[in-house]
């Protein structure tokens, strides 16, 4: 059976941000940022709100149906990388940074580090996060999501680009055909992000 997927609009945005949350809670990169549980649990919603608000205007975020797993893409122009904010926008991780919780500078610096190794000079598309609830997770919806992307790729000959925060998803990345694009990036006393990268494969037409 085939998973139901639709482009979410303006209407979803609490769903996403709660969808997100529920997530990534246990994310080590979240952790690295929000490393007091109660404090975490207290401000990452407004930095995954913050995503979504970024992502709603800038790109698309599809969601499955049910609700239960969602996916924000970015477009990526060739003369453009990537910061937490617009493409391009030096001023993105600082903003961010600042709606979110202004005290904690590690808001701002992962979006200066992940910017830092995005890859520039050709045109991608830039998964930014994928989140699936804990209670689904392990049901094939987040590959669902990804391949859905991937197959327009393959048709228009895009890139894809992303950056895997665990083992877990690195390995999934692996399978749809992602490629380290870079070394490790770690994080300051902190966990490791890998930027991997997606060629277009032959588009075969039916």
């Amino acid at each position: 059976m085939g998973v139901a997927i639709r482009t979410a609009g303006e209407g979803d945005r609490e769903l996403i941000v709660r969808l997100l949350d529920d997530a990534f809670q246990d994310d080590p990169v979240s952790g690295w940022v929000f490393p007091d549980t109660a404090d975490r649990r207290a401000k990452h919603p407004a930095l995954m709100a913050a995503f979504t608000g970024i992502v709603l205007a800038a790109g698309r975020i599809d969601v499955t149906e049910d609700g239960s797993a969602c996916a924000l893409w970015l477009p990526v122009p060739a003369d453009e990388g990537h910061g937490d904010g617009d493409a391009g926008d030096d001023e993105g991780p600082a903003q961010v940074r600042e709606a979110v919780d202004p005290d904690n500078e590690r808001i701002e610096e992962i979006g200066r580090l992940t910017a830092a190794v995005h890859p520039a000079g050709r045109a991608h598309e830039y998964l930014w996060m994928i989140g699936v609830a804990p209670g689904r997770q392990g049901e094939g919806l987040g590959t669902a999501l990804i391949e859905a992307v991937l197959d327009r790729c393959d048709r228009e000959g895009v890139p894809a680009y992303l950056e895997a925060s665990n083992a877990r998803s690195r390995a999934l990345y692996e399978r749809l055909g992602f490629e380290p694009a870079g070394p490790a990036l770690h994080l300051p006393d902190g966990p490791a992000m890998w930027p991997m990268w997606r060629e277009p494969r032959p588009h075969l037409p039916a």
